[in-house]
């Protein structure tokens, strides 16, 4: 019997650990001290959020995704874009770029669907690979493609857009290197190496847990 106690209180002792190290994991964030603007990007079709919690909770600014190739607008976008000033917060829009769908269409797309604002952060395209689109276009047509795309989006906002690049599509691609432009890389807790040139954000976290959004979100800082 002391065998079995002695047991159990060793796997209870173990599960407390481990509890406390997903608590630990969940909440961390980088230092504020070294990366002093921080906040959150929104996936498609987020939950509500409480931006004005989440501001008290040491989020700056918020990204949030408005289209998605030619034809996807997200519904919580217009809501989302109009109540962040009003909390506090800087904005930024995301483009899902697909790799499926026009170049042109795509930015005639975002364009006519997000606002110019002058208060609003660089625009930023998303480029990973998606289950719904399986073409992989020579680099060649993927680099002029997105040319047009990022000058007509440029045109339309009056500022250089950001580079969000997943690394799959970084390795294919290298991607970083044909573009002067801000690198948003990914990296859950461990600072990304695989762009070509220093990234300007990171996402260091896709599973944080903060008061005024239900579930897990995406956090990201941005260098100095």
């Amino acid at each position: 019997m002391a065998i079995l106690w002695k047991i159990g209180a060793g796997l209870l002792a173990l599960g407390a650990a481990g509890m406390g190290g997903w608590h630990w994991a969940t909440h961390w964030r980088p230092s504020a001290d070294h990366y002093a603007l921080q906040g959150i990007d929104l996936t498609e079709n987020p939950p509500p959020v409480e931006w004005r919690t989440l501001r008290a909770g040491g989020a700056d600014f918020a990204y949030i995704v408005a289209t998605s190739g030619a034809d996807r607008r997200d519904p919580a976008f217009e809501a989302n874009w109009a109540a962040l000033p009003e909390a506090g917060l800087r904005r930024g829009a995301v483009h899902i770029y697909s790799l499926c769908q026009p170049a042109a269409a795509q930015a005639d797309a975002f364009n006519i669907f997000v606002p110019r604002a002058g208060d609003a952060l660089p625009a930023a395209i998303d480029l990973s690979f998606h289950d719904d689109c399986t073409a992989r276009p020579d680099r060649a047509t993927l680099v002029a493609d997105l040319t047009r795309f990022v000058t007509m989006v440029e045109t339309h906002t009056r500022k250089p857009v950001m580079l969000r690049v997943a690394k799959p599509f970084e390795s294919e691609y290298s991607i970083t290197t044909a573009f002067d432009r801000p690198i948003w890389a990914v990296g859950n807790m461990f600072k990304p190496d695989y762009a070509a040139r220093p990234w300007r954000m990171w996402r260091a976290s896709d599973f944080r847990r903060v008061e005024g959004v239900e579930g897990p979100v995406n956090w990201d800082v941005v260098t100095p």
